[in-house]
């Protein structure tokens, strides 16, 4: 399928590994002008050498900023002030018992997974509507809906973007611009991956068992009783960020293997 993205410019944050690696290699497959961002140069080069090895035709450059705080993202509307998708992809999580959670990590937390889309938005919006196209999509969770007891603090961050994505689109109602959010289920990023090999070791289990335990325990509503591959959310952003998509607009989208039981 073609999804009409040649020459659309599109920064994806935190995009050097994980979901964010995915979606930032299909856009560019599709034809975007992509820009990848990640908090260290050595990270962003080392993604944009893997797409272009993969995608020789490939058009995308760097953005080595922390966008989790304000001055990353006043970098990036400095040297990008023009873009047509904004996947606000970068995010943090960590397991820890409620009564062991800081206010420091509390604050943190919604520093990193909800202030660096609230801060790009703002910066995009405008020009998307004046120009009255753009995509917005803002990489949530099925902890949103399903708050997972062992983290709560990045579920009340997942919660937020769905709520924030809902209101920027009612804002851009008789326009070209959409706003969206996807409900990522468990899926093997780096960061998982990593967290999942250090509790299979501690137990002495192999990952196939520590996975299987996984979904047998934590998330047993899981239809796909897998972690999902980055590649399997990215396809759903990628069409999100289309032109084929206009129809759709203010919506919370499941890429969740099935986690979530209910219908709406």
């Amino acid at each position: 399928m073609n999804l009409e993205l040649d020459g659309k410019r599109a920064l994806v944050t935190g995009s050097t590994a994980g979901i964010g690696y995915a979606i930032a290699e299909a856009l560019a497959r599709e034809g975007a002008r992509v820009i990848v961002n990640g908090r260290t140069s050595k990270r962003v080069d080392q993604a944009l050498q893997s797409i272009r090895a993969s995608h020789p035709q490939a058009n995308a450059e760097g953005l080595a900023a922390d966008l989790g705080n304000e001055a990353g993202c006043r970098e990036a509307a400095r040297r990008f002030p023009d873009i047509d998708i904004l996947v606000n992809n970068l995010g943090i999580f960590e397991p820890k018992p409620f009564e062991e959670i800081p206010d420091e990590d509390w604050f943190r937390f919604f520093e990193v997974n909800v202030m660096s889309g609230v801060r790009l938005s703002r910066s995009y919006l405008s020009r998307m509507k004046k120009r009255n196209w753009g995509r917005i999509v803002f990489i949530s969770s099925e902890s949103a809906v399903q708050i997972p007891a062992e983290m709560i603090h990045y579920g009340m961050t997942k919660t937020a973007q769905l709520a924030i994505a809902r209101g920027l689109a009612e804002t851009t109602s008789g326009t070209g611009v959409t706003v969206n959010s996807v409900l990522a289920g468990p899926t093997a990023s780096e960061g998982v991956s990593e967290f999942v090999d250090r509790l299979a070791n501690s137990q002495n289990k192999t990952k196939a068992e520590f996975e299987a335990e996984f979904f047998r325990n934590m998330r047993p509503s899981s239809l796909l009783q897998r972690f999902a591959r980055p590649d399997e959310v990215a396809a759903m952003v990628a069409f999100l960020c289309s032109p084929l998509s206009s129809a759709t607009n203010g919506a919370a989208i499941r890429a969740d293997g099935g986690v979530v039981r209910s219908i709406l």
